[in-house]
């Protein structure tokens, strides 16, 4: 039984009853032990989204359609996780009166769990591309697709680190390093408009390519999103639509 699978039997036990009882049940049991076990839940989540996206990219650059529907499958325990943390964080409010830290530190998670599971939802949307692009003729080379995935798959697993740490100042370098990613979407972009052009035969391979190219774009802009709640966290400021970092 893989990570995932263990998670998604765990879950169906975990949690049960009513709300109620729920929070009667934490009351009595410390909001330290509580906040460990969210700390615990967000980084299994990240850990199952972060794969999804390696697994999403490969099935594409290497043509594997079974990894493809591997990912597609493994959607499903991702979005019962999110509704998991979801209601964890309802129930931790509800049993505790959290001081300030605690408090940043549970809205921090329940902002942070939808955004894992929308970049879930685009490593499927790259996983359900690449089953059409892997039974046409591959259009061009997918180096930048692989360099762009491999750039956002490190910036997730890096604030998740510094998520766990509360390291503001690592989570300000990783929304710097999107201009990255940014940089070769916009090559990525150029250069499949052109093979278009060139190449009308395989424009519909190159319209589906912009797509996943734009996907790998936004997961980087939801790390970003990530890494800001990271410095909300560790100095109560926000910085979104702001240029301090």
């Amino acid at each position: 039984m893989n990570r995932i699978e263990s998670h998604e039997s765990h879950s169906q036990s975990a949690g049960t009853g009513s709300f109620s009882d729920r929070v009667h049940e934490m009351v009595d049991t410390p909001i330290a032990g509580h906040l460990d076990q969210l700390r615990d839940k967000i980084l299994l989540l990240g850990g199952a989204v972060e794969s999804a996206v390696e697994r999403a990219i490969r099935s594409l650059t290497e043509r594997n359609s079974d990894l493809a529907e591997r990912v597609l499958a493994e959607d499903t325990a991702i979005d019962q996780m999110e509704l998991e943390i979801d209601r964890f964080c309802v129930d931790i409010l509800a049993s505790h009166k959290p001081a300030e830290h605690d408090l940043r530190l549970v809205v921090s998670v329940a902002k942070i769990t939808p955004i894992l599971e929308r970049i879930a939802d685009h490593a499927a949307s790259i996983a359900e591309a690449a089953i059409v692009l892997n039974n046409e003729p591959q259009v061009g080379s997918y180096v930048d697709y692989a360099l762009m995935a491999e750039t956002a798959s490190g910036m997730l697993r890096e604030a998740l680190d510094a998520f766990t740490s509360e390291d503001a100042d690592a989570s300000r370098e990783i929304i710097r390093r999107d201009r990255q990613i940014d940089d070769c979407y916009h090559r990525v972009f150029a250069e499949l408009i052109r093979s278009m052009v060139q190449r009308p035969d395989l424009a519909a391979g190159a319209a589906r390519l912009l797509f996943v190219a734009k996907h790998l774009e936004r997961i980087g802009d939801y790390v970003k999103d990530i890494c800001e709640l990271n410095v909300y966290l560790r100095e109560a400021v926000f910085i979104k639509h702001t240029t301090d970092y």
